[in-house]
């Protein structure tokens, strides 16, 4: 899993069957502090997030089709949490 942040929606008239009826996000993954890291990707969103939620990203097809229950989906990334923090260790002072 990683962190990302919801930057949009995805409306797709046409599309697999496996995707109707789910709500698809566009995110762009980041740091724990908050920095975009690398590209964007569109995820189905499972828990209700919204534009501006930070979220956990799941980025693993087999994983994300266990989630749906959708065997043969055609689908790589799945919102899973909606994040309200992120709290870090202290920095250990350099020796």
């Amino acid at each position: 899993m990683r962190l990302a942040r919801v930057i949009g929606s995805v409306v797709a008239t046409v599309k697999h069957q496996a995707l109707n009826g789910r709500k698809l996000l566009m995110v762009q993954p980041i740091d724990p502090y908050g920095e975009d890291q690398g590209e964007q990707v569109i995820a189905v969103d499972q828990v209700q997030a919204g534009i501006g939620d930070k979220v956990l990203l799941l980025e693993e097809g087999t994983s994300s089709r266990q989630i749906l229950h959708y065997e043969n989906a055609p689908i790589r990334c799945v919102i899973v949490g909606i994040v309200d923090h992120v709290e870090l260790a202290a920095q250990p002072a350099s020796v």
